[in-house]
């Protein structure tokens, strides 16, 4: 993500969706883990919702940045979020930012169904939370492909701050 430190490899275990909370991408012990998703998301981004997680760290590193877009100007200065795989280049869009509860979101919602997505679509773009900001110019639809970025809140480890984005361009890169 342009300024800021969000620049990490995503990792993916296939055998224990907490390996990356605790350990680097060789797999060994690390206090700040990794940047992941879980095995129930697809690994190439394919889903209706991807959620990755990092821990908000207070040397500033993994998702402690993401913070940042809890100010209206930085939220509105900085728009997109960019993942690089093996020959392709996502970029999405940022449409929200805020602090959500507790809940696991992969667990909690089943996006297959399009009435809970698009529920869900609703809350993203008109968030319940005290803290948030929206590109209300953004719209999202029942084909949006929408990335969360998800790490805890500052001084508080009962809820989580997410930065949302939908995918406006997949594009191959040689």
């Amino acid at each position: 993500i342009p300024n800021t430190n969000v620049n990490y490899p995503v990792l993916q275990s296939h055998l224990d969706d907490n390996l990356y909370l605790d350990h680097d991408i060789y797999k060994n012990y690390s206090f700040s883990g990794s940047i992941y998703s879980q095995m129930c998301n697809k690994r190439d981004y394919s889903d209706r919702v991807t959620v990755l997680y990092g821990h908000n760290m207070l040397d500033g590193s993994m998702f402690a940045d993401l913070h940042k877009f809890e100010d209206e100007d930085f939220f509105n200065e900085n728009k997109y979020i960019y993942i690089y795989q093996k020959n392709r280049k996502l970029t999405y869009e940022i449409v929200s930012a805020y602090n959500y509860d507790s809940r696991h979101i992969m667990n909690s919602f089943n996006f297959a169904d399009d009435n809970v997505f698009q529920e869900y679509i609703n809350d993203v773009m008109n968030p319940h939370s005290d803290v948030r900001n929206v590109n209300s110019d953004v719209e999202l639809n029942l084909d949006s492909k929408l990335l969360t970025l998800s790490t805890c809140l500052n001084g508080n480890n009962d809820g989580r701050f997410l930065v949302q984005g939908v995918l406006i361009k997949d594009e191959p890169t040689y």
